[in-house]
């Protein structure tokens, strides 16, 4: 037995509460609005969603008239006020039956719990969320089910539609209750692209793809058809275990960006030097090397060329900004048309290794290798004590640079702690 439980509107919800607010009845937006007005809302009140405006949408679809207050996002608010709630979790499950699948939403693996404290899965996820709202004023849903993927579905359709904010599925009560709802984008890991690709075949509900022929669903999707088929029928293998004996066969370090406007080419070409050097910083205090790097570009949303990529190999593992700074530049100068504007940008370091695997060949300059190490321990110690604008480079200051605005943000967006 599994809950799940979703923080309602939780940016939105915790900048209520700061303001003595209430989440339910005020009408509040988390955008940065000196951004221009196609900024995404990050969260809106439900009060908000009553009016019909959706989630996550833009600042100027938000209709004429609305009076709502604008608050501008606050990260680390956020992920501290997330902490809290984690803590009071902790005080009733374990952290080995936790799994936390995003900044507001977590899943619980209770099986064991409910004969202990002799309650209902019902009462106990009532129990949790009473205690959220109690301590600090943030409303929860709750979602309850006999597999991870049910607790999801009675967590995102059931527990909309319930007085209580709970929602409860096992197996049978699925396929009673929802097998023929629409639309199946309602539906966990149901995009609009597989949607569309199903209703060209007639399929439109749970049902349907349940009594689909399977051999045309594998054709469809490949090996993603036997989730699918799974799903139609309410199945999911996958335990609390599961995912916590996880073990990725590979490791990767990336950065990404989307630019506030679109940047011209020799632009895009620092903003990448800059992202690489963060990323040195970034290997070298995790004490991991990597010796392939991937870029990937998009291009301005004008141009009918949607984006390009690349990847470039550096030889040995390394994280040397010297190293790899000038290698992302040359894959950046032989993917990227200088024709064309770019908006976004993301990096990747593929296949990173802990440095005690790192191997040098005969003909590395371990010295300035070492030289250079030194010197970005330097800038960490210098940041970790005085904030991550405290030192920068040349590069950093220059007009269309990025560094210095993205050192006081958290994931892209405002931290609201000053750097």
């Amino acid at each position: 037995m599994y809950i799940c439980i979703d923080l309602k509107s939780f940016y939105a919800s915790v900048e209520c509460v700061e303001r003595g607010l209430d989440p339910m009845t005020t009408k509040l937006v988390v955008a940065d609005m000196s951004r221009t007005e196609k900024t995404i809302c990050l969260a809106i009140t439900p009060a908000m969603k009553a009016l019909g405006i959706k989630n996550r949408c833009r600042v100027f679809e938000i209709p004429d008239g609305v009076d709502y207050i604008a608050a501008v996002p606050r990260m680390q608010l956020y992920i501290d006020y997330a902490a809290k709630i984690y803590g009071i979790y902790l005080k009733y499950i374990s952290k080995d039956d936790i799994h936390v699948y995003s900044i507001d939403e977590a899943f619980m693996d209770i099986t064991d719990y409910l004969q202990m404290y002799g309650m209902t899965a019902r009462e106990l996820g009532q129990k949790i969320i009473s205690d959220i709202y109690e301590s600090l004023g943030i409303r929860a849903t709750c979602g309850i089910g006999t597999n991870l993927y049910l607790t999801k579905i009675a967590l995102d359709i059931s527990a909309k539609h319930a007085a209580d904010f709970i929602g409860e599925l096992d197996e049978k009560k699925y396929i009673d209750t929802l097998w023929d709802h629409k639309p199946l984008t309602d539906f966990w890991r149901v995009g609009p692209g597989i949607a569309s690709r199903l209703a060209s075949y007639g399929i439109f509900t749970m049902r349907d793809i349940a009594n689909a022929d399977e051999d045309m669903l594998y054709k469809l999707f490949g090996i993603d058809a036997e989730l699918l088929i799974d799903h139609a029928w309410g199945r999911e293998p996958v335990t609390m275990p599961d995912i916590k004996n996880y073990k990725s066969e590979t490791n990767c370090l990336s950065s990404g960006q989307v630019l506030a406007s679109d940047y011209s080419y020799e632009d895009g070409k620092l903003i990448v030097k800059e992202m690489m050097d963060l990323l040195c910083l970034d290997l070298v205090e995790k004490g991991l090397v990597t010796k392939s790097l991937t870029l990937h570009v998009s291009y301005s949303s004008r141009l009918e060329v949607a984006s390009t990529h690349g990847s470039i190999n550096v030889g040995d593992e390394t994280n040397a900004d010297i190293v790899l700074v000038p290698a992302i530049v040359r894959l950046y100068e032989q993917v990227v048309d200088p024709h064309y504007t770019i908006r976004r940008v993301n990096i990747t370091c593929n296949n990173v290794v802990h440095e005690e695997y790192r191997q040098y060949n005969l003909f590395t300059d371990s010295d300035a290798l070492d030289r250079n190490r030194k010197v970005q321990e330097a800038v960490i110690g210098i940041k970790d004590r005085y904030g991550k604008n405290a030192i920068l480079k040349g590069m950093n200051l220059e007009e269309h640079g990025t560094t210095r605005e993205r050192n006081t943000q958290i994931g892209g967006h405002r931290s609201g702690v000053k750097q």
